[in-house]
């Protein structure tokens, strides 16, 4: 036998498997540690400072995670059972008319920002424009029902504050859609985003939906505990008088109001009853916080960022936040 031959007979060698750590190990090192450690960890943490933030980041995350699970499972659902066909036919051909239809469509959703976000990227996927997505991804969060039953039971000493609130936040929405549709590049946008869906016609639609929204749920979940980080820290960080005292003024008032909004990060479902507690802000201010929360806020900018893209969230972002303080204050000279 030639060595040839014998190099040709041998078996190839089999490489050992690589052990690779996940989030999932880590999260479980993390639990064991802290029971281990609870009474130590207790101990260290009990300081008023660390309760507020503590508090103020898990309001964020409880108030928000339900949504986001209902989101990833619209977004399974859309992956598995919705051919890109169908989106495609309910969609207007010209991107200029499917944007507002697809603000108008956000009223079918039921959910806040954290919902959006995953079901935009997989409308992305599914062969809709960007820009049609992302008016979706805005107006979905504020012209629900949900959110506009909840203004009008926060707000009921000024009902107009109900079509102010959903005429400011679908402008908001629509205007978005057409800079984007003017000016926007596919580039800007991650890879992974803009990926079309595999076929999977061997696959059961049931296991691609679990898949998918296992996928989602694990990768916005992460951003979405930073975004509470930050709300978390600005609460505890930055005085309550600071703001009450740069509120007294309406020009300074909307814009601290803007602000506030990008960095508390509260969920579109209980903005409102936020808003309608600062008795010392006219209606104008409170309405641009109602408009501008759901639009954009730190832990949006994040999941955003995980799920299309730094270099389209920074972007994003900063034109979204000027354009829905305009949207507000259009709205509001009309309505309050």
């Amino acid at each position: 036998m030639t060595i040839t031959g014998e190099i040709r007979g041998s078996r190839p060698r089999r490489t050992p498997p690589r052990l690779r750590v996940t989030s999932l190990e880590v999260l479980c090192v993390v639990l064991v540690v802290a029971l281990v450690f609870q009474d130590w960890l207790v101990a260290a943490l009990d300081a008023p400072v660390l309760r507020t933030a503590s508090t103020v980041f898990v309001a964020v995350c409880v108030q928000a995670m339900p949504f986001l699970v209902f989101g990833v499972l619209i977004s399974g659902a859309i992956a598995a059972f919705v051919p890109a066909s169908a989106l495609r036919r309910l969609l207007p051909k010209k991107t200029a008319l499917a944007v507002p239809v697809a603000g108008v469509a956000g009223v079918a959703l039921p959910g806040c920002e954290c919902a959006s976000v995953p079901v935009a990227r997989r409308l992305m996927q599914q062969g809709v424009a960007p820009a049609v997505a992302l008016s979706f991804l805005l107006a979905a969060p504020a012209v629900n029902p949900i959110v506009l039953v909840s203004t009008a039971v926060a707000f009921r000493d000024a009902p107009l504050m109900v079509p102010a609130r959903f005429v400011g936040s679908l402008l908001t929405a629509v205007v978005m859609g057409w800079l984007w549709t003017r000016f926007g590049k596919a580039g800007w946008i991650a890879e992974r985003a803009l990926r079309r869906l595999p076929d999977r016609d061997g696959t059961s639609r049931w296991v691609v939906f679990a898949e998918t929204a296992r996928h989602d749920l694990v990768e916005a979940g992460g951003f979405l505990v930073l975004g509470g980080v930050f709300a978390a820290a600005f609460n505890v960080l930055v005085p309550a008088a600071w703001l009450e005292a740069l509120g007294a003024q309406l020009v300074l008032g909307v814009l601290v109001m803007a602000l506030l909004a990008v960095v508390l990060a509260l969920c579109s479902e209980a903005d409102a009853f936020v808003a309608v507690s600062m008795t010392a802000l006219p209606l104008l201010p409170r309405l641009v916080f109602l408009v501008v929360g759901p639009a954009v806020d730190v832990k949006l900018v994040a999941l955003q960022a995980g799920a299309f893209g730094r270099s389209f969230a920074a972007r994003f972002a900063p034109v979204t936040f000027v354009v829905a303080i305009a949207s507000a204050l259009a709205a509001g000279v009309v309505f309050l």
